[in-house]
């Protein structure tokens, strides 16, 4: 073989080990390198105030939301949350940190209160809560999130807690009065004769302290059950046997509802 020849092939031979050895390391670079990721969104849909009619997709009633936000890492984050009403304004971005393991909350007054809505009807919309990746740096600036999975970037556990109710007013405890009676005559000739002489009761709301008639509290009962005027009123005679007081709930019609928000990757 030539001298020329050897020289040619060594020279292939170290272009090809140059281009080995630069394709390992170009491609190791693209193994390890990390996505570029600007931020971790979490999307919150919020229903907040009182519908009078049933004129929109959501019956009568009164809605309530509440945003609850965990930190569920070993380490200070920041947030970022603004509000956008459907078809109308989106607020400023308000910041707030989280300390590790600690916790937040977002209401409908809080909601409210930023846009300086007062009035109680609907509002419908969306929070947007963000974690800006370039806010989660060490105190030597290196970046804390070693892993991008999708796991590992979930920093945060988002749970909306949602509230419906058709009353105007909240459950409450309300006292009731038991009163058993007897119906001793009708000179009016309007109540059923196999009434009479009958021990009956009824139950009605009371106020407590309040001084009460409890007999014209049954003859009004009886006017409206077999419509009697004051006149005829006056022709009967009743006995009261006794009266009890007890204690009951007010009927509710409450729906609650939790969903639990996942994080969007935005890069």
């Amino acid at each position: 073989m030539s001298l020329n020849k050897l020289f040619i092939i060594l020279g292939m031979l170290s272009l090809f080990s140059i281009l080995q050895i630069t394709n390992d390391v170009f491609g190791q670079n693209m193994t390890n390198s990390k996505p570029s990721i600007q931020d971790i969104t979490y999307a919150a849909k919020f229903v907040c105030g009182s519908i009078p009619d049933d004129n929109g997709p959501l019956r009568p009633g009164h809605y309530d939301t509440a945003i609850s936000i965990l930190n569920k890492k070993s380490y200070e984050i920041g947030i970022l949350w603004n509000a956008v009403i459907n078809d109308g304004p989106t607020s400023n971005a308000i910041l707030k940190t989280l300390d590790a393991e600690k916790s937040t909350s977002i209401t409908c007054r809080n909601i409210k209160d930023v846009f300086g809505i007062t009035a109680k009807e609907i509002v419908e919309g969306f929070i947007i809560i963000k974690v800006p990746i370039d806010s989660l740096r060490g105190f030597d600036n290196e970046q804390i999130i070693a892993d991008y999975s999708q796991d590992a970037l979930n920093l945060l556990d988002v749970q909306v807690f949602y509230t419906a109710n058709a009353l105007s007013t909240l459950p409450h405890e309300i006292a009731q009065e038991k009163i058993s009676f007897y119906i001793i005559q009708d000179y009016a000739n309007k109540i059923p004769k196999d009434s009479f002489r009958k021990l009956l009761d009824v139950t009605l709301p009371s106020t407590l302290n309040e001084i009460s008639d409890t007999e014209q509290k049954v003859k009004s009962i009886l006017a409206e059950k077999y419509d009697l005027d004051k006149k005829d009123l006056e022709k009967i005679v009743v006995r009261i046997k006794d009266t009890s007081i007890g204690v009951g709930v007010l009927l509710d019609d409450h729906a609650i509802s939790l969903h639990i928000v996942k994080p969007q990757i935005n890069s």
